[in-house]
């Protein structure tokens, strides 16, 4: 039994080795031609990506470049349908953009086209007499309500978010977390549609055929969807995360920056050049009577002065006043006394 075991696990491995060694990750120099050789599943994906046919001998990099496409985003997308699982979690070459233009017409391919060519499949089966039809073809046209619905969904709710971060905006009340929970698999319906026609719609040899070409086809389509739905969770979920992120980022950048070089405004009021001037001789250490005699006021008007400045900038002590003169370039580091 042990040796039995022994002999299952070498087979195993070698069998995941060999898998390993036929896995072909494709590169940018790459004819683009290979790679429908390869697999003819990634004539969708091209159309997606706005890449006609007609693109010759050109490599991958040269008919990106033609159709104005990101390399590197379309080859994450390629090499993932083509081998599976690959995490993009901290790719930061991937371009949100091309991949939002990828979605949005993978929905349309499928809604406008896959879709009502199954519908047309069934139609041909089924006669309008045929009750078990009639329920097959009700099962279907509720599968298709709830793939519209969803993708709907992306459409008007996901998209224009992902297109407003690309704008530098953000939406409070949305984040690619709320789609990502609620982002589950819509197919099980046309799984389920599947194993009604195998297990219980009786079939001369006539329509089998058809049933047979049908059937085909909802199982190439359980298979897109699925890829589909992967790429939207393993690619672009984790784009669109990192770019709310760097958003984030940014606008504590700004929040800070506009602390620090807002020049001393508070409730609309700016620093004053005399202002400005008495900042200066107290950096510099001198007394307030020094600083009087050094700008012709009196010592009086000194204390003025810096009880505005300190209202104007909340700053009270000599080393914050040394901060923001040398921040706001009232004066040079080197002339300071640290």
């Amino acid at each position: 039994m042990r040796q039995n075991q022994y002999f299952c696990n070498v087979i195993r491995t070698s069998q995941v080795i060999k898998v390993m060694k036929n896995v072909k990750m494709y590169e940018p120099t790459d004819k683009m031609i290979a790679l429908i050789k390869d697999d003819y599943n990634l004539l969708q994906a091209l159309g997606s990506f706005g890449i006609n046919l007609g693109f010759g001998d050109k490599t991958v990099e040269e008919t990106c470049a033609m159709n104005h496409v990101d390399t590197h985003t379309f080859l994450a997308v390629v090499n993932f349908i083509v081998n599976g699982c690959v995490n993009h979690v901290d790719d930061h070459q991937i371009d949100v953009r091309t991949l939002l233009h990828y979605l949005d017409a993978s929905h349309a391919y499928f809604l406008g086209c896959q879709m009502p060519a199954i519908r047309r499949l069934l139609a041909e089966t089924f006669d309008a007499h045929d009750a078990i039809g009639h329920l097959i073809m009700k099962l279907y046209d509720g599968y298709a309500r709830d793939i519209q619905r969803h993708m709907k969904y992306e459409e008007k709710t996901l998209f224009p978010y992902v297109l407003a971060l690309l704008e530098g905006r953000t939406m409070n009340d949305y984040n690619v977390e709320t789609f990502s929970k609620h982002h589950g698999a819509t197919d099980k319906t046309l799984r389920e549609l599947k194993l009604m026609i195998i297990k219980y719609i009786p079939s001369d040899a006539h329509r089998n055929n058809k049933l047979t070409n049908t059937l085909y086809n909802i199982y190439n389509n359980e298979q897109w969807l699925k890829l589909h739905a992967e790429v939207e969770d393993q690619i672009f979920v984790p784009a669109v995360r990192r770019l709310e992120s760097q958003l984030k980022q940014n606008s504590v950048t700004q929040t800070i920056s506009s602390m620090v070089f807002k020049s001393g405004q508070d409730n609309g009021d700016a620093l004053s050049d005399r202002e400005r001037d008495v900042i200066v001789a107290l950096v510099q250490g001198m007394s307030n009577k020094e600083i009087a005699n050094h700008l012709c006021i009196s010592t009086n008007t000194v204390i003025t002065h810096r009880r505005n400045i300190a209202r104007k900038l909340q700053i009270h002590s000599p080393a914050g006043l040394t901060i923001y003169a040398i921040v706001n370039g009232l004066v040079d580091i080197s002339a300071v006394g640290l």
